[in-house]
């Protein structure tokens, strides 16, 4: 068996729409196939042709670590900030690398937990790259 990363903008309506309706039945937003296939307006056919077959990428790898690279400002407060967050979705710190300060900025290493998660990876990194003195934010690996 081959698999295949493909970007999301390339891919069938019918496939995106079985992800859609596979995320609201995970996440309680639809009680049963019939709902959550209506509500994406998917057939149950299409549903039950693609569902086995078709995973969001970060569904796959819920339940395993992640490691992801900060570049941060050297200032009280910024690293703990982050830290606070990733604590309030539930990820789970492993290790923690920061490297000296230079002009004002540290690079820091992230190794999390992240089988806990309340919301996607996607998110996470997103709420981080959006915190006061966060500088970049990037996956390092699965």
């Amino acid at each position: 068996m081959k698999f295949y990363l493909v970007r999301e903008d390339i891919l069938p309506e019918s496939i995106l729409k079985t992800v859609r309706a596979k995320e609201m039945l995970q996440k309680g937003e639809a009680v049963t196939i019939n709902e959550a296939v209506d509500r994406v307006k998917l057939s149950r056919s299409a549903y039950y042709k693609y569902r086995d077959r078709v995973f969001s990428f970060h569904s796959h790898f819920k339940g395993r670590e992640i490691t992801i690279n900060l570049t941060l400002e050297h200032r009280a407060g910024v690293l703990s900030t982050v830290l606070s967050m990733i604590a309030s979705r539930q990820g789970n710190i492993i290790t923690i690398r920061q490297e000296l300060p230079v002009e004002g900025l540290a690079g820091v290493c992230i190794k999390l937990d992240i089988a806990n998660l309340t919301v996607d990876i996607d998110t996470v990194l997103e709420e981080i790259r959006n915190i006061d003195g966060v500088k970049a934010v990037s996956l390092l690996e699965l």
